[in-house]
């Protein structure tokens, strides 16, 4: 099971442009029928005034145009997308670094990089899953830079199920003061989709929004 992480989920472009579209062809609708029936009622001697006549007229028009333009900005959307998605297609197999701290925990370990601003005198990562709970807290080595793997052993000696984990890092100086981490999460794209909206990349079971790609590189050797 894909789980989609850092995407922005909900209604696609496609369905917002269908909708929008079937609003507008009912206020459409509706308003040729109000027209309708206005003219067939009218009173002969006291006829519709032309000016008015022509301002329905000009409403009318707008109502048709904003159907049309709804609907050929739906087709260049799903154009660009398609073309983002076949552009996006050679990120498959290749290793893609992202701007977030969730990795997927799947065949492989969840992967992460971090970089400390400065050199710290302890590190300390804790993992969390999806609902916040940590899983398991790891001292790693007092370097500026590096990066961690996760095989999914909990705390307790468990092994976690598979799914999106978020990495923290605490990094103390000398002086026991915090310092400021980046962490960015790696792994192997598996395949590209999109969300109707933006491009998502598969990476590890589960899905990262293309937006956060901060790098790409050729899959290394394990």
């Amino acid at each position: 099971m894909t789980t989609a992480i850092g995407g922005t989920s909900g209604t696609s472009a496609t369905t917002q442009t269908a909708a929008a579209s079937s609003g507008l062809l009912t206020d459409y609708n509706l308003f040729l029928k109000l027209l309708t029936t206005q003219m067939t009622n009218q009173d002969p001697l006291d006829p519709m005034d032309t000016s008015e006549y022509t301002a329905q007229l000009v409403q009318y028009s707008q109502v048709e145009q904003s159907i049309q333009q709804t609907g050929a900005l739906g087709n260049i959307l799903n154009q660009l997308l398609s073309q983002q998605m076949a552009q996006a297609s050679n990120y498959i197999g290749r290793e893609a670094r992202f701007d977030s701290a969730v990795a997927g925990l799947g065949d492989g370990p969840a992967r992460w990089t971090y970089y400390v601003d400065g050199a710290p005198a302890t590190v300390t990562a804790t993992i969390k899953d999806t609902l916040g709970n940590k899983v398991a807290t790891v001292t790693l080595d007092p370097e500026g830079q590096g990066s961690y793997e996760w095989d999914g052993t909990k705390a307790d000696g468990t092994k976690a199920p598979a799914g999106a984990y978020t990495l923290s890092i605490e990094a103390v100086s000398a002086s026991g003061a915090a310092m400021e981490t980046t962490i960015n999460s790696v792994g192997v794209v598996d395949d590209v989709v999109t969300d109707g909206t933006g491009i998502m990349l598969g990476v590890n079971g589960i899905r990262l929004s293309a937006t956060g790609l901060v790098a790409i590189s050729a899959p290394q050797e394990r």
